[in-house]
């Protein structure tokens, strides 16, 4: 999340985009949406290497990677193939998402995914993703309100959604983010306790032990708070749009902490399984809810670099989506085009139905996640 500064420019990449990612897909006019709830979950800053690829052997060898003490960790996560690392290290990704649903983001498949702010941080990678358009007035992790229209706001506004939009984040950044104070999105984040008179037991636990947690890092709280945030709302409110912002990616890497960035990116993908396990047991989930997995921004691509990103960090443009909802068939990795970072809010918009550009003309346009083509492998 360490700031920067810059300027954009997004209409220099768009123009290289095909023409066929360009217009507005998505719609699935004429057809009958089964898709009624959207799930949303970001692992901040983690790396396309590892999605695609799964440990890197470089960066699990404590001399060359500049990470500490680490017994077993090749044990854990190295294997002798990327398709057997990344199924390690993401079981739930590529055991269920790779198979059900599809995944943009990877160079080797002339696929890539970027961000188009130009920056290569956080602000302003969640902006442009929530929001659709990269604007150079987001220019630094300072909370600031943001003056641009997410597609949550966008969503709450209409009735089918009102009230029934939330977000659970590990970043305090967010509710400025998501501008709060005039979209009146209830956004818990960071180490932000659960509030009201009528708290679960689970809720009261949770506060408990955020209270008597060390704050290591003091804008960031440990993803399994947001976690429990998440399930907390899953049960008790059942939003019909649910964004969960994780965290710890980010921050094991900055420390240089690769043991720990691949634990927490193995957790949230532990978190991601037993979520959807769960929501499949309930009514108004089962059958009828897309899961959208993304990150804000890459980090560099060398032994020296991996642990940073923003602006002079060449590679950490590169960001990774995954898509799977009951609209979208299963195409498994895409291949032979690029996507951008800011198309995600028209397509989040689109799986619901919603048409997000007749708020805000200037998004990019949805992915293209409707269209029936031939699986990639």
């Amino acid at each position: 999340m360490t700031p920067n500064n810059g300027n954009p420019d997004r209409r220099a990449f768009l123009s290289l985009l095909p023409a066929a990612v360009l217009p507005a897909v998505a719609s699935a006019e004429g057809s009958t949406r089964k898709t009624e709830n959207v799930l949303v979950v970001t692992l901040d800053g983690f790396r396309w290497q590892e999605f695609f690829g799964g440990a890197e052997e470089g960066l699990l060898d404590e001399k060359r990677g500049g990470v500490r003490d680490l017994p077993g960790l090749k044990r854990r996560y190295w294997r002798t193939t990327a398709t057997a690392r990344r199924e390690t290290l993401l079981p739930f990704f590529w055991g269920t998402m790779a198979k059900q649903g599809q995944l943009f983001g990877n160079p080797a498949r002339k696929a890539p995914a970027r961000s188009t702010n130009g920056l290569k941080f956080s602000y302003p990678g969640y902006s442009e993703m929530f929001c659709g358009v990269a604007d150079p007035r987001i220019n630094s992790n300072g909370k600031k309100d943001n003056p641009n229209l997410s597609v949550l706001e966008f969503l709450n506004s209409k009735a089918a959604f009102r009230g029934r939009v939330e977000a659970v984040c590990t970043w305090d950044v967010f509710p400025s983010i998501f501008r709060v104070r005039q979209s009146r999105l209830p956004v818990l984040a960071g180490w932000e306790p659960f509030k009201g008179e009528k708290l679960t037991a689970r809720e009261r636990q949770a506060n408990e032990f955020l209270e008597r947690m060390p704050r290591y890092w003091p804008d960031n709280v440990f993803d399994v708070f947001t976690m429990a945030a998440a399930e907390s709302a899953l049960e008790q409110r059942k939003p019909r749009v649910l964004y969960v912002g994780l965290g710890e990616t980010d921050e094991w890497g900055h420390g240089r902490r690769y043991d720990l960035y691949l634990d927490a990116a193995h957790q949230a993908d532990r978190f991601l399984a037993q979520t959807w396990e769960a929501i499949q047991k309930v009514p108004q989930y089962k059958d009828k809810t897309a899961l959208v997995v993304t990150t804000d921004h890459g980090r560099g691509s060398t032994r020296e670099d991996w642990t940073d990103h923003g602006k002079k960090v060449p590679g950490a443009e590169f960001v990774w989506l995954a898509i799977m909802s009951p609209d979208t068939p299963p195409l498994g990795q895409r291949e032979n085009f690029e996507v951008t970072q800011s198309q995600l809010a028209a397509t989040l918009a689109a799986l619901l139905g919603e048409d997000f550009h007749s708020a805000n003309k200037d998004a990019a346009p949805a992915l293209p996640v409707f269209a029936a083509k031939d699986r990639s492998p």
